[in-house]
Parts: C-alpha cells; structure tokens; sequence
C-alpha cells in the first residue's frame, strides 16, 4: 500500500524519469573506488550512501520484480550496481537542492499527507489511521515525513526543469512536416514459401541445435494453488446508502468537486497556406460578413480550415482555460458571452472567434457526481467491515485443518490456479506478494498455508500448494518438431536474405524493378503512397522505408528488411511528400505540441541529472557491488 502512495505522491513523470536516468548510467565509469573497511557504498561529495540502505533497496527492487531473483549470478551483479548508479544519481540530485536552497515548509508536508486518502477516515485525516498503517509497514511517522519532504523537494525541480522547455512555432511546423510526410515505394515480397523447397533439415542438426541450446525449450517451475480471499470491493457492493446520506455527504464534499471557469466559443479559421497574406485578406472578409448579420455557424460549415470542428459549424465545445492554450484561448477568455472578435492569429493561420456562454467556476452537480459519491461511501463503510472479515480468517487460520474449513469459517469459497509460476499466471496475475507466498518453502512442500498475504489495500488471501512441478527440460524427442522449425525458419530467413541482395544488385546494375523480384522468386506490387503511422502497413517495412536515406530526381533509395509476416521485403523509394501541418485538427496540433514540449522538458531533466552526476565526486565502494548476494 505505501508504495503505491509514495509512487502518488512522487508523480508518474518522476518515476519514469529516475527509471531513465538510473538505466542511462549502468556503463558509466569515471568514478574512484574504496576497497576493504569500508561501511558505505557510495560517496558522493563526501556525503555517504549507507550499505544498509543500498541492501534494503536490492531487496526491494527484487520484491517488487522477483524475477530478478532467478537471474545468472553476474546479471544480478550488473543489476546491484544498476541500483547503486540510482542511488547515487538521487543524491547528486539531493546534493544540489541543498547548496540551491530548496525548501519544503512543515505545513506542506501536513497539507500533503492529510489529503491522502488512505489516511483519511469519513473524508477526514484521522491519525490513529495514519499512524496504524504506517506501522503495519514498518515506518515511524518522523521517518516518513522525512522522506516526503524529500520526494516534495525534487518534485520541485522537476516541475521547474519541465515547465521551462518551449518549443517554437517553426519547429513543431518542421515536425509535423516531417510527421505527415508520405513516400511512393515499390515493394517485392520473398515468402518463405519460396524457398522450402532449398531447406533441408538433419537429424544431426537438429541434436546439435539442441545440444547447443541448453537453456532452450525448457517447462518452467509452476504449482496448482487453492486460495482463500477476501476482497473490500465486493464487500462495498452489498453496502446500502440513501439518498438522504448522499445529499449530506455531496454537501459536505462540495469543496472537491470545484469546476475551473468554462467557456463556450464559436471560431472560422483560415490558414496561412503558402500565401499569408491571402489568407488574412480571406478572413477580414469573413469577419466582414458576420458583422453583417450572416449567420456564423453556416460560414464557419462553409468556410473553416479547421475539420475539427467545421462539421458542427465551428462549435469548439465547452472548455477551461487550460484546455485552450495560445491566442486563441487568451482572446476567448478575455471576451464577453455574445461577443465576436478578430483576426485572432495563432501558429496556424487567422481566427474568428464568437463567445456563446460563459459557465462560472463551482461545484459540479450532485447529480453529475452522485456514482462516485455512492462508491465512495460504500467504500468507506466496507473498510471496517473488511478489516473485521480480515480478523475473523486469522482466527479462523489458527484452528483451520485445511483451506476447506478455512473457507466455511468465513464464509468464503475455495478458489483455484493450475499452473502457477514465478512469472504469475491467472487468475492470480503477477504480484509478488503472491508469489512470495506460494514459493514459499513450507507452502510449496505442501505442508501448510500460507499466512495471510495483504495482496494489496483491499485484498487478502491464504494460499495452498495441491502439487508443485519443479523446472525440468523437455527430451529431444518431445521437441524435436519445435527444433526441426526453428533450424528451418532460420535457413529460410538466410536465402531469403542473400536473393534479396542479389535483387538489390541488379536493380543498382540497371534492371526494371518487376524484372529483378522475378528473376528471385518474388511477389513486386504496384508502387504505393506509404504514410509513416499508418496503421494498415506492415511496421517492418515502414520503418525501414522511412528510416531509408531520402531518394534523389534520378536515383531511388533501396533496400530490404524483414516483414512482419516472416519473409522479406526489397523496397525502392521512389519519391518523398513533405506533410501538411494544416490538414490536422486544431486540437490536435495543439495537444500533439503540448506533449512534445513535456518530452523536452524530461529530456532537459534527464540532460541535468547527466551534468550533476559527471560533475560529482564519487567514490563506489566496489566490496558493497562484490559482496555476496543477500538473497
């Protein structure tokens, strides 16, 4: 349950961005290195990372991952010092918020943690709530508050490193120029097929391949598990509330359900094109002819660059300021309900714009929220009632013989997974407190239950092993016709790949393109206008296509490259569309904008991070990433 409120209070963004960071320093050295006595395994400017903390964080990322238990001893060996690189990046990051004079007032802290819903009681923080669950999981309050203040802190830098990337105009124009391009090929497709008939696979090759592949073909370690559960939501679904509670409730709550000002607007656009100048005398004359009385929505149908919303005579919808960015969005939130005003310019050409209502900011309607009002108080009611049921199957575990009497005490049904592995399977999924329990020792042997396992914050169960199936290898002979494939599809690929260059030498030695797939057995279509995201073409041959040099006036660019179907296909570019920005959705451009500039602002962070770490003194204590694995 903590980790899912610490990853709410870090943010999505952050996460990923520390998982980047963390995966781009695994190579990189630089760093100078302490030996034996040492009791840390880091410095980083004199500032010490605790063996104790990097051995809790191995066990954590093995926890959470337990895959990572199963692997070779050096790959576990790259993976602790993958851990270590984060730790260090993290403190290089820490470091710098220090001597820069960042701060997290205590009332921060508080506001963040009473608004935590899972620290709340009613809607409310409750603290014997808040103190309960954090000792369940093995945390002081002084401790946790510690390390918030600390995730406060570096959110801080994020926000200020991501909300400085821009990107221009011209620049989003030249990447939606590129993103809209379009290219004319010609393709030829070698099916495997047309080569069967030169693949010849022995007996001895197959025994060789086998031989040579000991990893290969091999049934993974799995069990047949009967579980016990009890689960909160299932508990809130029989919860009744009235509508009386439900209008006392939303009363109550109406703070959290505050709504941003929202405007409706009309707008006609006209795009720059290759003439401006056109384009702004075109709108003034528009703007004209609403003046004069003709009807908006019958120009805006008629006359709009914008598909987006020409359909619905240029109706924009009902949105916050948020939601319309740029000029267009400052002109509709400085205008009165009724207004039309212009030439409004944006990036993309001259608006029109009329403003139809204004809705003021407030709480939404009761009824617009009353599903989430009634779940929410199920839920809250379920709580008790949940944690009672939890109670009553640790009594009931306590004197069960079996799952089945463990199940009747409470009330439960026995449920079933065949087949379970260390990898999850279903029902059960992947979680790893799950497969934790079951490959337990005592539960696999079969001996005993498990203890009941808190899947997560509204789930828990008991398990039991019926039969535990040990990782073996499957004989040659049952996998002999797997093998057999295998040798084949990759013989194929070989042929297919070496009449491929034999086509690509002829077409570079003056043959017709039709000509040259004949001449190797392969299927040449028409030539075809390919769009980079279309979703209809093979992803192989697209990417290769568009990755591909551009083509000149006289000389085509070639190539081949897998496809997604197993053969080859030999491609000629012919020729190279630019895209056209205009043709996409207002809305669309903007949103597409708003991202890149997100992606650039991680990017910055990510850059930042790099220059801090390189510009540290770190010292790694090289016994600490050698010391023998704790698990």
């Amino acid at each position: 349950m903590l980790q899912n409120i610490r990853e709410k209070f870090m943010g999505g963004i952050a996460i990923a961005i520390l998982g980047l960071i963390g995966v781009t320093f695994i190579f990189v050295g630089g760093a100078n290195f302490a030996f034996v006595g040492s009791n840390y395994a880091a410095k980083v400017d004199d500032v010490e990372i605790g063996l104790g903390q990097f051995e809790q964080a191995y066990r954590d990322e093995i926890q959470q991952t337990p895959q990572y238990a199963q692997l070779p001893e050096n790959l576990r060996g790259q993976l602790r010092r993958n851990i270590l690189e984060q730790l260090i990046q993290q403190r290089v990051i820490d470091n710098y918020l220090v001597d820069a004079g960042y701060q997290i007032s205590d009332e921060q802290v508080q506001r963040l943690i009473q608004r935590t819903p899972d620290f709340q009681v009613d809607g409310r923080f409750d603290m014997e709530t808040y103190r309960n669950l954090l000792a369940q999981n093995g945390y002081e309050p002084a401790s946790w508050e510690r390390a918030q203040r600390i995730n406060l802190r570096r959110n801080q830098l994020q926000r200020a490193i991501l909300g400085s990337a821009l990107m221009s105009p011209a620049a989003y124009r030249r990447y939606l120029n590129l993103f809209g391009e379009q290219r004319i090929v010609s393709m030829a497709t070698l099916d495997p097929t047309t080569v069967e008939d030169e693949v010849t696979v022995t007996d001895e090759m197959i025994t060789t391949y086998y031989d040579n592949n000991p990893t290969q073909y091999q049934l993974e370690e799995s069990a047949d598990v009967q579980y016990v559960e009890v689960q909160r939501s299932d508990i809130a679904e029989a919860v009744a509330v009235s509508e009386e509670e439900l209008l006392e409730y939303y009363d109550f709550n109406k703070d959290r359900y505050l709504q941003d000002e929202q405007r409706q607007a009309h707008h006609i656009l006209v795009l720059f094109g290759d003439d401006e100048e056109a384009a702004e005398e075109k709108a003034n004359g528009l703007l004209a002819r609403v003046n004069a009385g003709e009807p908006f929505e019958d120009l805006a149908r008629t006359n709009s660059d914008d598909p987006g919303t020409s359909d619905q005579g240029g109706d924009l919808g009902t949105r916050t300021r948020s939601q319309l960015p740029g000029a267009l969005g400052g002109a509709i939130f400085s205008m009165e309900a009724g207004e039309v005003q212009g030439l409004v310019r944006s990036d993309f050409g001259f608006h029109i714009v009329r403003l139809d209502r204004i809705l003021e900011p407030g709480a939404l309607p009761f009824e617009q929220v009353r599903s989430e009002l009634t779940a929410e108080l199920q839920d809250q009611r379920a709580e008790s009632l949940f944690r009672e049921l939890e109670r009553k199957m640790s009594d009931a575990l306590f004197d069960a013989a079996d799952i089945e009497s463990l199940a009747a005490a409470i009330g439960a049904e026995v449920k079933t997974a065949e087949g379970f592995s260390r990898a999850g399977g279903e029902p059960l999924g992947d979680n790893p407190a799950i497969i934790e329990a079951v490959f337990d020792d005592i539960v696999l042997s079969g001996e005993q239950m498990s203890e009941i396992i808190e899947v997560d914050a509204s789930r828990s169960a008991v398990y039991f092993v019926t039969q535990h199936y040990p990782a073996t290898r499957q004989p040659l002979e049952d996998v002999r016709d797997q093998v057999a494939s295998t040798l084949r599809a990759q013989m194929a690929e070989e042929l297919m790949e070496a009449k491929a260059g034999e086509m690509i030498a002829a077409l570079q030695g003056g043959a017709e393109f039709a000509e040259a797939a004949e001449a190797i057995g392969a299927a040449a279509s028409e030539p075809v206008l390919m769009s980079r995201n279309d979703p209809e073409a093979d992803q192989f041959v697209a990417v290769a296509v568009f990755t591909a040099v551009k083509p000149t006036q006289e000389t085509p660019t070639r190539g081949s490259t897998r496809n997604g179907e197993g053969g080859y296909t030999v491609y000629s570019v012919e020729a190279v569309i630019p895209g056209r920005p205009e043709a996409l959705p207002m809305e669309q451009r903007d949103a597409g904008k708003q991202q890149l500039t997100e992606q650039m602002g991680v990017g910055d962070f990510v850059a930042f991070v790099q220059a801090l770490r390189e510009n540290a003194e770190v010292i790694i204590n090289e016994d600490a990433l050698a010391a023998q694995d704790p698990l």
